[in-house]
């Protein structure tokens, strides 16, 4: 058989290329997973945004809101996995039920912790809602005693309370202004109320006279009545137990009535606001914070705000960062956002905050937590003491105690063998000792109810 050359090679081309049609490509790869979108881990943030006590609220949730950003500056994983916290922030307007209303609101969110509420008053009948949803909670400014009485084992704070400020305030004018007399008069508040209760009790038990108490409430703006009738028993000296937006007015009310009695309040007045509602009769004034007063916070917290914020901290802002922080740092140690497992991590907390180092108590109190006592001078809140572990410390004394040792001092290199090496120059230095404290002084006072 004679196929022509021409032939066979056309055939042995379509056999070959028949062959290439039958070959199985190999499969694309599979497309690029995208990475999963962050934990969204929602941290609430409850205080009164608006009323009389508005400027106090604010101050609060922005310590919040600052501490939840630079987390989230910082890159944050839980379990393997990236996370975006969120500050879920409600206004409970300073009243109880309305506190009650958000804080069932962030359980229904799943909040995984709550920095509040503010007030006393709030704060203890929200804490029942967020036991019983399992929800750890911690205030940077209620005082009242009974709020970690109840044993509930989630709800801590990071302030002190009222039967630690109470005394510190009422030692002071006791030790300081030695009255006879003094007029105790308070809001009816579970925070001015308890604080006025526990100053009362300190001055009779120094034996001081104290006379019948005298009330208003929260909303009381015309004192005239209740000051007129103390007036006329002569005190020496006048405690207020409530917040800055009714101490103003009776105060103001109180000089213009020409009273002379040393006028003193709690945490919830002793703001510099005290000086825009009741003008020049705020000089001299008398007030106490249940713990540091904010030239005291940590520098990188002060100057953080203030670049944030374009305004200064103004009383518990620097608590409630601190609160923040710590539920974010107890998550951290846990690995996880889930209450039952940094709920344990929390309770164990030993934290070095912008308000010093902050350990809790089986009750979920601060331990050895400070009281500042402070006057108004100038237009401005001005501490005056200090007292931590029963002493009584200047600013500038506890800011010395306060700070880190130095570092040792670095040993000279060893000399150069040649003549007679050897060690010269001594391997470290101690510490400078802290100042002597002074003799034990006047307790100070605690937050806004």
């Amino acid at each position: 058989m004679n196929v022509p050359m021409k032939a066979l090679s056309l055939s042995v081309i379509a056999a070959i290329a028949m062959m290439g049609c039958g070959k199985e490509e190999p499969p694309p790869p599979p497309p690029v997973q995208a990475p999963p979108p962050p934990l969204a881990v929602k941290i609430g943030s409850v205080a009164p945004l608006t009323g009389g006590i508005a400027h106090l609220g604010k101050d609060n949730e922005n310590g919040a809101r600052l501490a939840i950003d630079e987390a989230n500056a910082a890159k944050p994983k839980l379990g393997g996995r990236d996370v975006k916290f969120e500050l879920v922030s409600e206004d409970d307007q300073a009243d109880p039920k309305v506190g009650n209303t958000v804080a069932q609101k962030l359980v229904d969110a799943k909040v995984a912790g709550i920095v509040g509420h503010l007030n006393s008053g709030t704060t203890i009948p929200a804490s029942a809602i967020y036991n019983g949803a399992k929800l750890p909670m911690i205030s940077g400014s209620a005082t009242n005693p009974a709020l970690t009485e109840q044993g509930f084992i989630g709800v801590f704070r990071v302030v002190g309370r009222d039967d630690q400020q109470g005394p510190a305030v009422a030692n002071y004018l006791a030790t300081n202004n030695k009255p006879k007399t003094v007029a105790v008069i308070d809001d009816a508040t579970a925070y001015g109320e308890g604080l006025a209760n526990e100053v009362e009790k300190t001055l009779k038990a120094a034996g001081i006279k104290v006379l019948p108490r005298e009330k208003g409430t929260d909303k009381t703006v015309d004192w005239k009545a209740v000051l007129t009738k103390v007036k006329g028993k002569k005190p020496d000296a006048v405690f207020y137990g409530g917040m800055d937006a009714t101490a103003g007015p009776l105060l103001k009310q109180a000089r213009e009535l020409k009273m002379t009695s040393v006028f003193s309040f709690g945490d919830g007045a002793c703001t510099d606001k005290m000086a825009e509602l009741a003008g020049a009769a705020a000089e001299g004034l008398i007030c106490s914070q249940a713990g540091i007063p904010v030239q005291a916070a940590g520098k990188k917290f002060l100057d953080a705000y203030k670049a944030k914020f374009k305004v200064d901290p103004i009383l518990y802002s620097p608590f409630t960062y601190d609160a923040a922080n710590l539920l974010i740092a107890a998550m951290k140690k846990a690995d996880s956002p889930d209450p039952a497992k940094y709920l344990p991590a929390l309770a164990a907390s030993d934290y070095n905050g912008a308000s010093g180092n902050i350990k809790f108590d089986e009750k979920g109190d601060r331990k050895d937590a400070e009281m500042t006592i402070f006057t108004l001078k100038d237009g401005k809140i001005t501490p005056l003491a200090i007292i931590k572990g029963g002493k009584s410390l200047t600013l500038d004394e506890y800011a010395a105690l306060s700070a880190p040792a130095p570092a040792p001092a670095a040993a000279p290199a060893p000399a150069q063998p040649a003549a007679m090496g050897g060690m010269q120059g001594m391997a470290g230095m101690a510490a400078p000792a802290a100042p002597a404290a002074p003799a034990a002084a006047p307790a100070a006072p605690a937050p806004a109810k």
